[in-house]
């Protein structure tokens, strides 16, 4: 085992409340939490596609522009907060936001619990989950099934990792000399620990503004304080090579273009094209291996279920 590595393995999480696990995988693929019927938790966090859509911003409601980068899903339970900006502490108190934003799922809690409510197999299976059921599903419950559920979703076993726990077969030459030279640019300040990233907030432009289009100004929003503007929480490099495009705004599309942003506006350095590689190479190590699971089968609407409102007339 490498234990003086600035990057640590990733763990499998223990699996405490199955019920609930199994609960929240249901809600995170049934599009009726959208006012549309017809977005998913999944729309934006595809699960095949590296808990991302691959999509600059994701689109919303009624083809509304979402305006800013949806991240990846995947690992994010052990991030320090949720968002890009952090206003989510924890994935429960994030799961609640989409469902309601109108550039997203654009619905209310109110009616993903009539909805909910109307379905008697799900009822059935929210008082088999959760002991605090009593006559009705609650939207606590809801959001703290999502969470259970998205913290199963960690990527173990990624070739670094296995190189982490001491198989030097694991990378190859350039995919090693790519981590030093990660390691000695500086890039693990931020990018460390399990997820290379996701662990503190950081000014995007320390030597250099970055020039964008996007409006967001990260902590700023949260916080109000002019020296958070463009504080954004530092996103995870585990499979990063399935997560592009790249940065808040999702303007960059390869690695090796956001790698050599990130070296001159971050640290103030030009890497050469041999450098680049080497890095780039290093990064693609971090995928591990993707979450696997049977496609859930979500139990019918009735009579009573609250309609879809797909055009908002």
């Amino acid at each position: 085992m490498v234990s003086d590595e600035p990057i640590k393995p990733i763990a499998i999480p223990k699996i405490e409340s199955p019920e609930i696990v199994a609960l929240g995988q249901k809600l995170w693929f049934d599009p009726r939490l959208s006012k549309s019927g017809g977005l998913s938790c999944n729309s934006c966090h595809n699960l095949a596609m590296g808990g991302t859509d691959n999509m600059p911003t994701s689109i919303g409601h009624k083809w509304a522009e979402g305006p800013i980068n949806s991240p990846t899903v995947l690992n994010s339970g052990l991030a320090i907060a949720q968002f890009w900006d952090g206003r989510a502490k924890t994935l429960q108190e994030q799961a609640g936001g989409p469902i309601e934003n109108p550039l997203e799922m654009a619905s209310t809690h109110d009616h993903v619990v009539k909805v909910l409510n109307s379905i008697p197999a799900y009822q059935d299976e929210f008082k088999g989950a959760f002991s605090d059921y009593t006559d009705a599903i609650t939207i606590e419950q809801v959001t703290r099934a999502l969470a259970n559920f998205e913290d199963t979703l960690v990527t173990p076993n990624s070739r670094f990792d296995k190189w982490l726990a001491g198989d030097d077969n694991a990378i190859n030459e350039q995919e090693l000399r790519g981590y030093q030279t990660f390691k000695q640019s500086g890039c693990v300040a931020c990018h460390n620990g399990e997820l290379l990233g996701g662990g503190s907030f950081q000014k995007f432009g320390v030597f250099e503004q970055y020039t964008t289009k996007n409006l967001a100004e990260g902590r700023f929003a949260v916080t109000g304080k002019p020296e958070d503007k463009m504080l954004f929480k530092v996103p995870t490099l585990r499979n990063i090579e399935l997560t592009y495009p790249y940065f808040h705004d999702g303007q960059v599309n390869s690695l090796e273009e956001a790698v050599q942003i990130m070296g001159k506006i971050q640290l103030n350095k030009e890497f050469t094209d041999a450098e680049t590689a080497d890095i780039v190479a290093f990064l693609k190590t971090l995928t591990g291996d993707q979450p696997k699971f049977q496609y859930p089968h979500l139990p019918p609407s009735n009579p009573n279920t609250p309609l879809p409102n797909p055009f908002g007339k």
